[in-house]
Parts: C-alpha cells; structure tokens; sequence
C-alpha cells in the first residue's frame, strides 16, 4: 500500500458533500490536498491544505488551479474529480439547458483537470485518478435522463484514462455511490435519509483507493445503501 507521506491530492467539489469528507479524510491521513472550492464553508487553509477558487465551468480556472498547486507544492499525486450537479432533464424535454450544464459540469471539467493533470501524474509514476459518478452511470433508474447521460460519459472518461495512463502509473477508478446523505439529495423522498451511505463511508473508499499499488487497480466500485438485482 502507498503512504501518504509527500503525496499531494487534488480534489474537485472540495467545501460540501463527498468532496468535503475526501479532504477531511485525506488531511487526517497526512496528505497534501489542492482543495477546488466555490466557496469554502467554513474550511481554513494550512500548511497541508491549500483552498483555491475553481470554477468548474471555466478552462482558465482550471488551469489556473493546477497551476498554483504545483507552484506550492511542487508535485501532483492525484486528482479527485467530486465536484458535480444534478438538474432534471427529462428525455421529453425540448429545453435542453439542464442537459447542457450537466455535460459541461459533470463531464468535460473533470475532463479539463484530468488533461492539465495527467504530466504531473505520470512524473509521480504513481499516479491516480478517481472519479465520483454514480450508481446512475450504471443503470437509469428515474425520468432524469440527462444525470444518467453525464454520468455514464464519465465513466467512459474513467476508462480512457485507464488507457492512457497505464503505462506512465496512472491509474483511475469511477466510485459509484447510489444515495449519499449530502446536500444533492436532499430532494429525494422515495428513500429514507437515515438509510443512505454516509459520505464519511464513501471518503474511506476512496481513501483505500489512493493507497493501493499500481498491481491492484479498481476499474469501477459500486456502492449501495440498497439492494438492487445487478449486483
């Protein structure tokens, strides 16, 4: 297993939800995290913690944010793509709007910081990329249509840095939660809040998942708090 020791993370979505139980997580373990905030809720920056404003929406933020990473920090070990929205967009709907936000937010920022990333993960030889998708990137299970379709784009995402990365050490898995008791399930009432994972439970995965060595790559970890047939 890899230590924490030196290692510097990168994660997206960083002040609320799994993003923010990730960097509690990995600042108790003894990494170094880049945390890419909107607005920080109550997190306060250290020697080991560095809060950087990121808009997902924006290359230039991006670019900006790995930029100052490795100027305080020198290297990048990993990247934790966690930032992430869920509007509705139906399949009937001609408003696509909601669609294009999700495309936009869910897949093609986390496929901007996986870019900038991906020469500093490769100097680690070490280096690991974990995207927070969903149980939705696996099945579709109600009418938002558009979630499922971002979704299950980056986990074709995941897989083509498996690809790419394999032979610089990089490796990538798709964690993929079904209900988490944050923030964007709020709204859900067909499941009881109480029996949802607890986003602490989700950071711990991800947590093991950064320490396992290049010959114990996860493709993909699917977890429930319920059960379903397909697993």
């Amino acid at each position: 297993m890899l230590e924490a020791d030196g290692r510097v993370v990168m994660v997206s979505g960083a002040s609320r939800g799994i993003g923010r139980a990730v960097v509690e997580r990995l600042i108790d373990g003894g990494y170094r995290v880049s945390a890419g905030v909107r607005d920080s809720r109550g997190l306060v920056g250290s020697d080991r913690l560095m809060l950087h404003r990121y808009d997902a929406e924006s290359l230039p933020s991006a670019e900006a944010w790995v930029a100052t990473t490795i100027e305080r920090f020198g290297r990048v070990d990993g990247l934790i793509n966690a930032a992430g929205i869920n509007p509705e967009a139906n399949l009937i709907d001609p408003d696509e709007t909601a669609l294009d936000a999700m495309m936009l937010i869910n897949v093609k920022a986390p496929m901007r910081l996986i870019r900038l990333a991906l020469p500093h993960l490769a100097k680690s030889g070490e280096g690991r990329v974990i995207n927070v998708a969903s149980m939705s990137g696996k099945r579709v299970r109600n009418p938002n249509a558009g979630y499922a379709m971002s979704k299950f784009a980056l986990l074709a995402l995941t897989h083509a840095v498996r690809q790419y990365g394999w032979e610089h050490g990089i490796r990538a898995t798709a964690i993929c939660p079904s209900f988490v008791a944050t923030d964007m399930t709020a709204h859900v009432t067909k499941w009881p809040r109480e029996k949802m994972s607890d986003p602490r439970d989700i950071a711990e995965l991800i947590a093991t998942v950064l320490r396992l060595p290049n010959t114990a790559t996860i493709a993909e970890l699917l977890i429930n708090c319920r059960l379903e047939d397909m697993l």
